[in-house]
């Protein structure tokens, strides 16, 4: 898999590892593989007036999306970082040109299997628990990993992508870490999920 500039760059092995020394199920430990390029990256753009910060990205000329966020968020080297919080964003994009050697019998499913054999071969484990469920238009892929090092009581680690197809040739992958609750958590998927709009070439030159 191909990085996604400065937006989808994580020290992939680093974090993942250090995750699974603390993480647990109850809590989200996401971070973004490799994908395919994101043409042109992301921006992040704050309205202090509406108190929001959109966030907008291209997958082609023809084709970009944004989404809205509650408060500021900044890009980081790694994502978008909330300012006031340790709330975190990925965004990733992946072509169906990557995925096409899959034998899923859609975009959607084929992405899932994708992100499931990176990180079961970035952790050297197969999952334990796998889920897919629908959420707001998303597809809501979900696994998790158990290991009697972690300290947590549950001795797990789950790791959560949203996965949103913006054609027949994209998929869009939104992690989200760093939020503090089961409930928060939900909100806030919620909330960048309603606000998700998907744009053609008019839209993606202004």
């Amino acid at each position: 898999m191909r990085s996604v500039g400065q937006f989808g760059a994580w020290p992939r092995r680093a974090a993942l590892l250090a995750a699974l020394a603390i993480a647990s199920v109850a809590q989200a430990a996401n971070g973004p593989l490799d994908t395919d390029g994101m043409n042109g990256g992301v921006q992040a753009r704050f309205d202090p007036v509406a108190r929001q910060t959109w966030v907008i990205g291209h997958a082609s000329p023809d084709l970009c999306f944004s989404l809205s966020l509650p408060d500021e968020w900044r890009r980081t080297e790694d994502g978008v970082k909330a300012a006031l919080s340790n709330g975190g964003l990925s965004v990733n994009l992946r072509s169906s040109r990557e995925l096409r050697d899959l034998p899923q019998p859609d975009l959607v499913s084929r992405d899932a299997a994708a992100l499931q054999q990176d990180y079961e071969a970035l952790l050297g484990r197969p999952a334990q628990s796998v889920s897919l469920s629908s959420d707001e238009g998303a597809t809501r892929w979900s696994a998790t990993w158990i290991d009697a090092n972690l300290p947590e009581a549950s001795h797990g680690m789950t790791v959560e992508t949203l996965i949103v197809p913006l054609s027949g040739d994209w998929v869009l992958e939104l992690s989200l870490s760093g939020i503090e609750t089961r409930e928060a958590y939900d909100a806030l998927a919620r909330h960048l999920l309603a606000r998700l709009k998907v744009q053609g070439r008019a839209a993606c030159q202004r």
